[in-house]
């Protein structure tokens, strides 16, 4: 199976270390992997299911990769819906494994690829090549408005470094996206690494799907990087009633909050914090 890091060679330039004759030193540096996953959907049965997507993701977890996309791009609508899913050998040598074959349960209608949505994805952005934003807004089954769900800005405050602990990958390479999934007490519940933040999402996402846990009422949801349009509708879609973000959100991002009743935080760093949308569930 694919790895999450790997070794190269590199040229170290540190123009600081002129004096000491170590300006260029070459060694090994530890990157992240990213790798192709393709997705393939449809019946049973004899034949070969349809490719559907295309990702660039870092290998790991891609069975909740597969399963999290389908949900949160509402082609699926809980694990009852994957008959099986596993992990398929590719076309490539040595064998890759970067092919996820999803056989979906009897009754359950096949994915049609519309034109005006390509679901090819790099591992920077999830939506683009999508005609527009009507084809890409997808409703949610679930209603977040209503969840009673409260917490305070201190245990907000103290998520990102409960996050950035358990990056186990980032630790050696500086270079991968989280999601990670919390209590309302701030206990970790699962987390996830990707080279793509919205993948990371997905894997999170897929993961509470084959758990049985959808929606995820009153839970956080952390993701490292900024809050696209693209994350808090993957949030809304697994029912999360509330979103937060280091970075920055989009303003397409606060709008989809703000329809669907979630809490949408940014620029979560140290003691300080901007709501964007659902002020009402950060208390103190």
């Amino acid at each position: 199976m694919g790895r999450a890091t790997d070794r190269r060679g590199v040229l170290r330039i540190d123009l600081g270390a002129v004096a000491d004759g170590r300006a260029r030193v070459r060694r090994q540096d530890t990157l992240s992997v990213e790798e192709p996953l393709e997705i393939r959907v449809g019946p049973g049965g004899p034949g070969r299911r349809r490719p559907l997507a295309v990702t660039m993701r870092t290998p790991g977890d891609d069975l909740d990769l597969a399963i999290g996309f389908l949900l949160t791009e509402g082609l699926i609508r809980s694990a009852e819906d994957v008959h099986t899913a596993q992990l398929c050998a590719g076309a490539e040598t040595p064998n890759t494994y970067n092919v996820v074959d999803v056989v979906l349960a009897p009754g359950v209608p096949e994915p049609t690829t519309d034109p005006a949505r390509n679901f090819y994805t790099t591992s920077s952005c999830g939506v683009c090549g999508k005609a527009s934003i009507e084809s890409v807004r997808t409703r949610s089954r679930f209603t977040v408005r209503e969840d009673p769900l409260t917490v305070t800005a201190e245990l907000l405050a103290a998520l990102p470094d409960r996050l950035r602990a358990a990056q186990r990958a980032f630790d050696r390479t500086g270079g991968l996206h989280a999601a990670g999934l919390f209590t309302a007490d701030g206990e970790p519940v699962v987390l996830r690494e990707d080279v793509g933040r919205h993948n990371a999402v997905d894997k999170v996402v897929g993961w509470a799907v084959r758990e049985n846990l959808l929606p995820l009422a009153g839970h956080v949801l952390l993701v490292s990087g900024r809050a696209s349009f693209e994350l808090t509708q993957k949030a809304w879609m697994a029912g999360v009633p509330l979103l937060a973000a280091v970075s920055a959100p989009s303003t397409l991002a606060v709008e989809l909050a703000e329809e669907a009743g979630m809490t949408l935080v940014g620029f979560l760093r140290g003691p300080t914090m901007n709501v964007y949308a659902g002020a009402h569930r950060v208390a103190g």
